[in-house]
């Protein structure tokens, strides 16, 4: 080889490796960002230390990532290297916000979220928290203790709550120490099925049309395809949107950069924004799959609808989905822009999960209140019919496959990373509610399993008492 092809070959060389180190800088100020913003959620939402969530709850560190905590202006600021700075700061009842670089303010005045409840110590369960938890006499009591043993059996599990509801009755209740039923502990995806309740609230005011295209201005051309998108379509993740998915791969991180999927999080000044830009790949309702767009885009429907009708967006989910159902420690947090960022950004106390649950579980009414509309939670549970597999409803994912064995094939569920589960089983009357910390993903799906199936066999199957 000659020495011109030699000093080629070099160059070529040299600019592959000098792109990999700009995108691995990315990658790592992109890193710090969400771990910023988890470290402020964790300390002044959850109220767990620093130490505690680095060690559990961040999806990746940083190497020589350095945290630093400043309680009293209630922000965590990380440092990387020479030159990556990134902060969050929390802003009291929306949690905290992750600043994109260069940014350290918000361009909203976040809300006092005031509640209309009483004091849930003085009021009986579902709307408050007296309840005389344990199993009456038709559950067994000894499979039911078993289950609870084997969501806390395996430490690598991370278990953090388990909840078990039947019959509208709490039977089972558990936290790992440090924490009690007072704590607020992260959703992820589970904020999912928060967006399809807030849509499914429009929908019963009339204020929604979820088989009527979405409206939005940004999909508004006449030649637009995304302008057919229905609400019900972004509930079924259906759009046909063109947006990169989650990935494990190293190697497309570094070549491509961060999935749009994922990039959300990372401290984006405008979520919806970002969604909305996304061009159409398939035409609506013909392609289901996993993907961030279209709930953050059904948020921007609800939020639009709210302002429209001269709605508070920030209060209007407490007044009219959350003091219903007796739900006093939800937090949504938000973009710089103070949009809720309801794919993974939620906070819940562990009987709060179970009080949504529980909504869904009969179908949109609560306490006598019909919530939502009627069929609301049967088509949630029904597979949308774009996915080549029925495993994802209208928000919610669905064991007709079996995914989970040992429960029925009617079963569905709240979902989010590291197996946070709100699992509801109509047949039983159930709803079981089981919260972890992040660092657990893997075997917190086998642990969570086998809890299930012990559950399910505990209580009365209803189809043969009725």
């Amino acid at each position: 080889m000659d020495r011109r092809r030699i000093s080629v070959l070099v160059l070529l060389v040299l600019v592959v490796l000098a792109a990999g180190a700009m995108r691995i800088r990315v990658l790592f100020r992109d890193a710090a960002g969400i771990d910023a913003k988890l470290v402020c959620s964790g300390v002044f939402v959850s109220g767990r230390s620093a130490a505690d969530v680095r060690a559990h709850s961040l999806p990746f560190e940083p190497p020589g990532a350095r945290f630093d905590v400043d309680r009293q202006a209630g922000a965590v600021h990380v440092r990387v290297g020479r030159g990556i700075v990134r902060t969050a700061r929390y802003l009291g009842d929306q949690g905290c916000v992750a600043f994109p670089p260069g940014v350290d303010r918000v361009s909203f005045e976040p809300r006092r979220i005031p509640t209309e409840l009483r004091p849930a110590a003085r009021l009986s369960w579902p709307l408050g928290d007296l309840a005389e938890v344990g199993p009456p006499q038709d559950v067994n009591a000894d499979e039911l203790e078993r289950a609870v043993a084997l969501a806390f059996a395996d430490p690598g599990a991370q278990t953090t709550a388990f909840l078990i509801v039947h019959r509208g009755r709490i039977i089972a209740e558990r936290y790992a120490p440090p924490y009690d039923r007072g704590t607020r502990f992260e959703g992820w995806s589970m904020g999912k099925s928060i967006t399809a309740a807030l849509a499914g609230r429009l929908a019963e005011l009339g204020h929604l049309d979820l088989d009527a295209p979405t409206g939005l201005a940004e999909w508004s051309g006449p030649a637009d395809p995304r302008a057919r998108i229905t609400p019900r379509q972004l509930l079924r993740m259906s759009s046909g949107l063109r947006f990169s998915g989650p990935t494990d791969s190293l190697v497309t991180l570094l070549l491509r950069g961060m999935p749009d999927h994922q990039a959300i999080y990372m401290g984006i000044d405008d979520v919806f924004a970002y969604a909305l830009a996304a061009p159409s790949e398939h035409a609506p309702g013909t392609v289901g799959r996993y993907r961030n767009s279209d709930p953050l885009a059904l948020g921007a429907v609800v939020r639009r609808t709210l302002e429209r009708l001269g709605e508070d967006y920030w209060s209007w989910p407490q007044r009219e989905l959350f003091d219903p159902i007796g739900a006093r420690g939800f937090v949504l947090e938000t973009d710089t822009r103070g949009n809720f960022i309801l794919t993974g950004f939620d906070y819940g106390t562990a009987r709060d999960w179970a009080r949504l649950g529980l909504l869904f579980l009969q179908d949109g009414v609560f306490e006598g209140r019909r919530l939502l509309p009627a069929g609301f939670a049967g088509f949630v549970a029904t597979p949308a019919p774009a996915w080549p597999e029925p495993v994802y409803g209208g928000s919610f994912w669905l064991n007709r496959t079996g995914r989970v064995p040992g429960i029925p094939a009617s079963a569905y569920w709240m979902g989010g990373h590291g197996e946070q589960r709100v699992t509801l089983v109509p047949t039983h009357d159930l709803v079981v509610v089981r919260l972890g910390h992040t660092a657990g993903n893997e075997p917190a799906g086998t642990a969570l399993a086998e809890a299930l199936g012990a559950v399910v066999r505990a209580v009365p199957d209803d189809r043969e008492s009725g």
